[in-house]
């Protein structure tokens, strides 16, 4: 990169933790007017950064600068509302809103993180669309269904267009990307919610990692073959009942859980898996954990489960203080995808701010990322005033300041104050006296 892009690069990253935005003209106003709006623009769209290779070089500095060499690769995804008509976003479609039961449109991004015994840091994002075709089939195949129609009736099931990976797909051309750039990095564990517990995902994932554990999750009524009789997952951990058990969540302090599990066929995978059936103190219904590699013990497996919570602090951190979720419009393809990457760098620079390294070398835990955001906006008023007070003439220094704030903070006149204007008659009109007698 030239010295014009690091200088961009970086002034755009103090700027995202300055104002918690991706926005060009916020950027001029927090950098006091160093840099112009349209040349900020202009960088991000025209400027030939090879944004897929900065991101996995950011990664590779951050895995080298902690000294990280295995980790747990954890997978999720993620919806991002956006307003109802879109022409220039690039992905957004109709998303199921799992609060109301409706839809919005939105985007639906796709994330790979690796959480190591030091840190837990971004190493792929994707961004994920629906196939139109296969949303047209189902709705079709759904409304016959409903009809009581046969198969032989209904639609055939549309082979998949490459141009529109599923989830799964996604998640696994980011481990194949992280195993490429970064192959000394030992991955100890694959980890995903129940949309991924599927045979072809986990296999695939675990030949893509060396054969390594995949943990996922299955269905309640998702069949078992059991001495040659198929039993639903509750039907057949009914029959054998958890036990207590003493268990650690991400290393914290012990919490009691009910566990049982077995060594069984899962139909729907067409093999034998490793399967728990969980439940915490507290909770009613069992959750059912399913791993590949049978030769680790129960426990392991569920304490590694509890590590897949740590990408939902991830996305939690990253929607609130890390610029994308707010004011995020950059247009197009490479506007998102640009964008996106420029707010996870920002991630990766905040894990190698000097406060966080000193607390990690000594062991101590780790700052989060609300706080550190706030440490640099103080660090950088300090900075400010100290810059003042070393100058020749601090008074014309600190004058200068003021023209340059009140030049780039003008007052803006307000609609919702009555002042200079006409508040208009408000009283009755004597002539009309007699119209309020006759009504």
């Amino acid at each position: 990169m030239s010295f014009a892009q690091r200088s961009w690069l970086k002034f755009c990253l103090m700027g995202v933790l300055m104002t918690n935005s991706v926005c060009w003209a916020s950027f001029e106003r927090i950098g006091l007017g160093g840099y112009r709006l349209g040349a900020l623009s202009w960088m991000f769209r025209k400027t030939k950064i090879p944004w897929d290779k900065l991101f996995q070089a950011s990664v590779g500095r951050v895995l080298e600068r902690h000294g990280i060499r295995e980790g747990v690769l954890d997978a999720d995804d993620s919806d991002h509302r956006r307003a109802k008509r879109t022409k220039r976003i690039h992905a957004a479609h109709k998303v199921f809103d799992k609060k109301t039961g409706g839809y919005f449109n939105g985007q639906t991004l796709v994330f790979l993180v690796l959480v190591s015994g030091r840190v837990t840091i971004p190493v792929g994002f994707r961004f994920y669309r629906p196939d139109p075709a296969m949303v047209a089939w189902r709705k079709e195949d759904g409304r016959l269904k409903k009809a009581k129609a046969g198969k032989p009736q209904r639609p055939a099931r549309p082979a998949r267009n490459p141009k529109y990976p599923s989830k799964g797909a996604c998640v696994l051309s980011m481990i194949a990307d992280f195993r490429h750039h970064h192959p000394a990095v030992k991955v100890r564990a694959v980890l995903a919610d129940a949309l991924y517990g599927n045979r072809p995902f986990m296999d695939e994932a675990s030949s893509l990692c060396g054969g390594v554990q995949v943990v996922s999750q299955l269905r309640c009524n998702q069949n078992l073959r059991f001495r040659n009789r198929e039993l639903s997952l509750s039907a057949f951990f009914a029959r054998y009942p958890g036990i207590a058990q003493t268990i650690r969540i991400r290393g914290g302090e012990p919490v009691e859980a009910v566990v049982s599990s077995a060594r069984v066929h899962v139909c729907a995978h067409g093999k034998k898996r490793f399967v728990i059936a969980l439940k915490y103190t507290g909770e009613d219904d069992y959750r059912y954990l399913v791993a590949t590699d049978l030769s680790w013990r129960t426990l392991d497996i569920v304490q590694a489960h509890t590590l897949r919570w740590l990408v939902e602090v991830f996305l939690e951190d990253w929607k609130l203080y890390e610029g994308w979720g707010s004011l995020a419009k950059q247009p197009d393809e490479e506007g998102s995808s640009r964008g996106l990457a420029l707010s996870l760098l920002c991630d990766h620079a905040l894990i190698l701010h000097p406060e966080q390294m000193a607390r990690l070398e000594d062991k101590q835990p780790a700052c989060t990322v609300g706080s550190l955001r706030d440490h640099c906006k103080s660090e950088a008023f300090l900075g400010c005033i100290r810059q003042i007070l070393a100058a020749d003439n601090p008074a014309g220094q600190f004058e200068q300041l003021a023209g340059t704030l009140n030049a780039l903070f003008p007052l803006a006149p307000s609609s919702k104050h009555m002042s200079g204007r006409d508040l208009g008659r408000l009283e009755p009109t004597p002539s009309l006296k007699y119209r309020a007698a006759m009504a």
